[in-house]
């Protein structure tokens, strides 16, 4: 039987109808049950397609001209967001972009974890979805004799020019870059070349407390030594007083990772800090502490809400960072005990716990799937677990260990759907029953989506 081949072939331009949008933004159309997939097309819409790149099933094509204009479209406010590719939603509604998150979820939940019938319910938005990011890491370079500070072009290391704001970070850290990019330009300081491996200045770091106002600025440089750096330095704590800390990360690494693993502090404290509802954060330049803290306040509470805890039970935070769930679930719980991979992150919790006063959390340094069975065979059993891994998900020994213990509840927090469907098989093939799942928008004109899960043992 011969092969069929598709109805379009790469360079063809076409009419398309959009009928659906993939987990990224992009539109879907289709010629003849072929998808073709578009970046900025939205359902409803009809537009003139260049194909671009044909596949045995499937293609992509790039958006000439709209046909027929959808009511979800919108202005982008960005004046470089096709170069830079950092929010791929602007052009869309935001009620749109909050129903697409939640059908991504559901869509991995069906086709992945083959799990049907479990509400996955409206995704939780903001009041106002621009300017939430507490950091910024912007790359320096050198263009025309002065330096410059822009986000990479998209899939390149061309830093775009002109860029000298970004509507999804706070005003302050944009104020805070170009501050500190005007001062070293003036003070000559010397902006890293990636392909010489010569130069200073890499990136300038910048975190906000967003409940403080108080500002940390990271000098990310290849040398030890920063030229200039008591002119900068006094010039940067006399001129904004939110500053209260400005630290130097030394990486003389041929790296794409931004930081290095040396950091001295040149002025000020070694940390800021920040609050998520009523428990206060110490933040250095290398913690790991969400961008949004707003909403970071509304997935805690469901997760709090999905764990149940009445005061009298055992907790276990799985990949529990610098304990900012461990903390708030340590508010009802009767003890809490997190484990953590990273030592500088468990140091984080405990200096965390001591400064909100909380003595019924605990912290150990280690993995997880070997950290929990080490903790069954001592005794321990605790009522509810709740994980929040990375993106790749939960280690197979992890669930393992997770099935194993028999907690009444899983709270599983996920920054990816694809993971999370695969993980939530896995719990339910070993006696566990997903009952409801809420997605959270924690990063607003990307693609990405954070949800929660709540699982219970099927006999309890």
């Amino acid at each position: 039987m011969a092969k069929q081949k598709p109805p379009v072939k790469k360079n063809q331009t076409i009419d398309l109808s959009f009928v659906d949008l993939t987990h990224d933004g992009s539109g879907v159309g289709k010629i003849d049950g072929y998808p073709l997939f578009v970046p900025y097309g939205l359902p409803g819409e009809t537009a003139k397609v260049k194909v671009v790149k044909v596949n045995k099933n499937f293609g992509f094509g790039k958006l000439i001209e709209l046909k027929e204009v959808s009511e979800d479209r919108v202005e982008p406010p960005c004046d470089v967001y096709v170069q830079c590719g950092g929010c791929q939603l602007q052009h869309m509604s935001y009620d749109l972009q909050l129903e697409m998150k939640r059908k991504q979820v559901e869509t991995s939940l069906k086709k992945i974890g083959h799990i049907e019938g479990v509400p996955v319910h409206p995704t939780i938005g903001m009041d106002d979805p621009w300017r939430y990011r507490n950091k910024v890491q912007i790359p320096v370079a050198e263009r025309h004799g002065e330096l410059i500070t822009g986000f990479y072009q998209k899939r390149s290391h061309h830093i775009i020019e002109g860029m000298d704001r970004c509507v999804i970070t706070s005003e302050i850290n944009d104020r805070m870059v170009e501050a500190v990019r005007r001062m070293a330009d003036r003070l000559n300081i010397s902006a890293y070349d990636e392909e010489k491996h010569r130069g200073v200045l890499r990136h300038i770091m910048v975190r906000t407390g967003q409940a403080t106002n108080e500002t940390m600025i990271v000098l990310i440089t290849r040398t030890e030594e920063l030229p200039h750096q008591e002119e900068l330095v006094k010039e940067i704590s006399e001129t904004y007083p939110q500053v209260k800390s400005i630290i130097q990360n030394v990486n003389k690494e041929r790296t794409n990772v931004i930081l290095g693993r040396k950091t001295k502090v040149l002025w000020g404290s070694e940390y800021i800090y920040d609050n998520i509802g009523d428990i206060k954060f110490a933040i250095s330049a290398k913690s790991f502490y969400q961008v949004n803290p707003p909403q970071t306040k509304k997935l805690y509470d469901k997760a709090l809400e999905y764990a149940d805890l009445k005061g009298g039970e055992t907790v276990i935070d799985a990949y529990c960072g610098i304990g900012t769930i461990s903390l708030f679930l340590a508010q009802k719980a009767k003890k809490v005990y997190g484990v953590e991979i990273v030592p500088e992150a468990i140091s984080d919790a405990k200096a965390n716990a001591r400064l909100n006063h909380i003595d019924n959390a605990e912290f150990y340094v280690g993995e997880a799937e070997k950290v929990m069975p080490w903790w069954t065979a001592q005794g321990l059993r605790p009522d509810v677990i709740v994980v929040d891994p990375p993106r790749k998900g939960c280690d197979e020994e992890l669930l393992k260990a997770m099935i194993a213990m028999k907690p009444k509840r899983i709270v599983y927090v996920s920054c990816n759907p694809s993971t999370l469907a695969r993980d939530l098989r896995v719990l339910e093939d070993g006696g566990y029953v997903t009952k409801q799942v809420q997605p959270v928008d924690m990063f607003p004109q990307t693609g990405h989506v954070e949800c929660i899960s709540q699982l219970v043992l099927k006999n309890d």
